[in-house]
């Protein structure tokens, strides 16, 4: 199995362990999925804990489905979500380590999120060309603030666990043992109610007509030659001036659109190629 479920007390915890770097290919999004209901079915459970091993929480989607019919074959990281999302226990990410891409929408999904200290988590889909598209950019604005959103997501540039927690994004910094942190965390929050959603938090900002035209500006100076960047100022925008739902719609059509983009299609290439050039050549050649 890459996700491993197992029992603490009265919490449910699933471990993503998908060497090397924990990806959510669909073997591992079946597994976490299929976790996760045996916990809500479980009348003893009153929470669930998501976290990683290897040492890293996850390094998102994996690449290689992206444009496959795989890559959408359910249960895919929007079918994830929407499950994080009506699941009557709080459903909590614990953040070890290292959170890249859907990991971090995934994140951004669940009712609680802790992280281990100086964790890095981002969204760097921008760097091959495309834009996070399974809600980073409509609910990492919600909990973290158009301005920071926009920092992190048109550069794609990792930030520690600690500027998203003075943000509002991360619920807690865990000291010590993690796990034994995580779960005591999950004990804390299992019966309060109503549970929080990041799509229902009202996102307060009164200069976005200002503040969005020049980043757009900004963005399309600096990166003339590449859609991304600016794709990401407009879905982040979207959340703003859009209701969660029509941000949401938005955000993946512009996905769709950039993957099917030459230059998304050059960054890929340019990614994979630069992994294998890192492997270590096998016995004997």
């Amino acid at each position: 199995m890459t996700a491993h479920y197992s029992i603490h007390d009265n919490i449910a915890v699933i471990t993503l362990d998908n060497p090397p770097v924990n990806s959510m290919g669909i073997v591992t999004r079946t597994a976490i999925g299929e976790g996760v209901a045996k916990a809500i079915a479980d009348a003893s459970v009153a929470a669930i804990v998501i976290t990683g091993a290897n040492g890293i929480f996850t390094g998102g989607a994996d690449i290689r489905e992206f444009g496959l019919p795989v890559g959408m074959q359910s249960p895919n990281l929007h079918d994830l979500i929407r499950t994080f999302e009506a699941s009557p226990k709080p459903v909590i990410s614990a953040i070890n380590a290292v959170s890249m891409g859907g990991g971090t929408e995934i994140s951004l999904s669940v009712h609680y999120r802790v992280a281990a200290p100086n964790v890095k988590i981002g969204l760097p889909e921008v760097k091959i060309g495309l834009l996070p598209g399974a809600g980073g950019t409509q609910r990492l604005s919600r909990v973290a603030g158009p301005e920071l959103a926009l920092q992190m997501i048109v550069s794609g540039d990792a930030v520690t666990a600690e500027v998203l927690r003075d943000a509002g994004a991360i619920d807690r910094i865990i000291e010590g043992d993690f796990l034994t942190g995580a779960v005591a965390f999950a004990r804390e929050v299992a019966t309060q109610r109503p549970l929080p959603l990041a799509r229902d938090r009202v996102i307060d900002f009164p200069n976005a007509a200002a503040f969005f035209a020049e980043a757009k500006a900004s963005v399309k100076a600096a990166n003339p030659h590449y859609p991304a960047p600016l794709a990401c100022v407009e879905a982040i925008e979207a959340s703003v001036l859009r209701n969660f739902d029509d941000g949401l719609a938005y955000e993946f059509t512009r996905f769709t659109e950039l993957l099917d983009t030459p230059e998304s299609a050059e960054l890929r290439a340019a990614f994979f190629a630069t992994r294998a050039a890192k492997k270590p050549p096998k016995t004997g050649e």
